[in-house]
């Protein structure tokens, strides 16, 4: 739970002071959602590829803000997605808070009942779904590194 709570944190930070923070870092719309397709592509292809899984346990056996946090949650995708809402629309923040708390329900709820629904479904049902959103996620990956790709040189 502490790290949803931060990934929403992480998340309403960036919706509602991320524009001012990237301008004070430089850093332009394009480069966060190349940035954001990069982080997302490599997260895929180990969903993927890996024999272990992208959410197995890792030393220590609690996770905390890194990775399940910062990346896995609320990640440069995410980042750049909020961020793309708010500056496209900034009349809507209110909605746009609302859409992603909403997400972030649905996020933690299945964090939160992982083991359950481990249980339930069996190992190779959960290998099977992961390396299916792996495929997916590369295929979001990609079309947010083309469209960063396309927003940088159009501008």
């Amino acid at each position: 739970m502490r790290e949803s709570l931060i990934a929403l944190g992480v998340l309403v930070f960036f919706l509602f002071v991320g524009h001012g923070f990237l301008n004070m870092l430089q850093i332009s719309e394009p480069a966060l959602g190349i940035a954001g397709a990069i982080v997302l592509f490599l997260i895929a292809v180990r969903m993927v590829f890996s024999s272990d899984g992208a959410f197995s346990s890792h030393p220590g056996g609690e996770p905390f803000i890194v990775p399940l946090a910062v990346p896995l949650v609320a990640g440069p995708s995410a980042m750049a997605t909020v961020l793309l809402l708010e500056g496209r629309e900034p009349g809507r923040s209110l909605e746009w808070l609302a859409a992603l708390v909403a997400a972030w329900l649905m996020s933690s709820f299945v964090l939160y009942f992982a083991s359950a629904f481990a249980r339930i479904l069996g190992q190779r049902v959960l290998v099977a779904l992961e390396r299916l959103m792996g495929m997916i996620l590369t295929a979001i990956a990609v079309q947010m590194f083309l469209t960063g790709l396309q927003q940088f040189y159009l501008r």
